[in-house]
């Protein structure tokens, strides 16, 4: 049976989720903000939470509608299938957002939604108390320009924590993000990776992940599968499905350096857990002893900034020292995130290629060099 899906994500990767989505069979997808809607049966539903490199968040979309009054907020929840999915015993708290509409006040629109399933699941299960001691089932409601989205959230912990990175340095980047990046830079399988602030090594290993066809998600768990909704007969084949899909012996390496050594630690750490050590060649180095090794690379990497660990002066004083180590040659592309403006100015260069993303709640430049 075919159900509406949503995957959300960071502002900028919409693009990126929607192709994705599509080449692991997902039908009818639609790229909106921060989200894209799909169809899919269960099989998908299960391989979009194992397979996504790039999303947040995988959903069940339970209704989409207008409303302006609490009472047409509950009437229109109340008619939702949550039966189809709640059992008389499970837990579903409410969370959501409410941005630009007549229904701003989030507590009380989590009030009324609850009161609403509460409401549909008395009439389907024919009783007046819920003890709520079951596996938990999220209800998430999105409400923007005064049209509600209630889905129910099948991922629980968001998909960029793949289990890897329990602990990180001060200022990770988000594992999503990363991928993106590193997808953004069209690193493939045989290309030779570099970062000179590898930090908890997030982009290595979002890098070693994606040229080798690791699954993102493929040593996690995730909510949908305490619900018993999903035969184990499907997580089995899926899980299987995603190890065969791993690609062998490829000729892919990353080299990342970092001026701390507890960060370089931490990329070991982080890369065993995952497998991929193998692929990684570590050292600590600082970015003004930065020599590349290799004919050939594809560099991606999140520097210092302003806003995140050094003052504004600092960072860009590495900038320029980057603007001098990274040279511009042939075989050779850069990419490079940053929320200061003044980048370009500080590297030397213009960008052959920006891209708007965030990082977090921080709206950045990635800055992409390969002429």
């Amino acid at each position: 049976m075919k159900m509406n899906l949503v995957a959300t994500c960071l502002l900028g990767l919409e693009g990126l989720v929607a192709d994705e989505l599509r080449q692991i069979g997902a039908e009818n997808v639609n790229a909106e903000n921060g989200r894209v809607v799909f169809s899919g049966d269960k099989t998908l539903l299960v391989r979009a939470n194992i397979s996504s490199r790039f999303a947040e968040r995988i959903l069940i979309l339970l209704g989409r509608f207008n409303a302006i009054t609490f009472e047409e907020l509950f009437e229109s929840v109340k008619r939702l299938p949550f039966a189809d999915f709640i059992s008389s015993r499970d837990t579903f708290p409410v969370t959501g957002y409410s941005i630009n509409s007549q229904l701003h006040s989030i507590p009380d629109c989590q009030k009324i939604i609850k009161k609403a399933a509460v409401e549909s699941l008395k009439k389907d299960y024919k009783i007046s108390w819920f003890e709520e001691t079951g596996p938990v089932h999220k209800i998430k409601f999105s409400i923007m320009k005064d049209e509600v989205l209630i889905m129910l959230d099948t991922s629980g912990p968001g998909l960029h924590k793949r289990s890897y990175r329990p602990e990180s340095n001060d200022a990770p980047i988000r594992e999503t993000l990363a991928a993106a990046m590193c997808s953004l830079s069209r690193l493939k399988s045989y290309h030779t990776l570099y970062d000179p602030f590898c930090g908890s090594g997030t982009i290595l290993i979002e890098g070693a992940m994606l040229a080798n066809n690791i699954a993102p998600g493929i040593i996690r768990n995730f909510d949908v599968d305490r619900w018993g909704y999903i035969p184990e007969s499907i997580w089995i084949s899926e899980r299987e499905r995603a190890n065969d899909l791993i690609k062998k012996d490829t000729d892919f390496i990353a080299f990342g350096s970092d001026i701390d050594s507890h960060a370089v630690e931490l990329t070991k750490i982080n890369a065993k857990r995952i497998n991929v050590s193998s692929f990684l060649r570590l050292k600590i180095a600082d970015i003004k002893d930065f020599e590349p090794t290799t004919e050939k690379g594809t560099l991606i990497t999140n520097p210092p900034y302003g806003e995140r660990m050094l003052d504004l002066r600092e960072a860009e004083k590495i900038y320029r020292v980057m603007g001098e180590k990274f040279v511009s040659q042939r075989g050779w592309s850069y990419g490079i995130i940053s929320p200061d403006e003044e980048f370009e100015k500080c590297f030397g260069r213009k960008a052959d290629k920006r891209r708007k993303l965030y990082n977090g709640m921080i709206k950045c430049q990635y800055y992409m060099y390969f002429k």
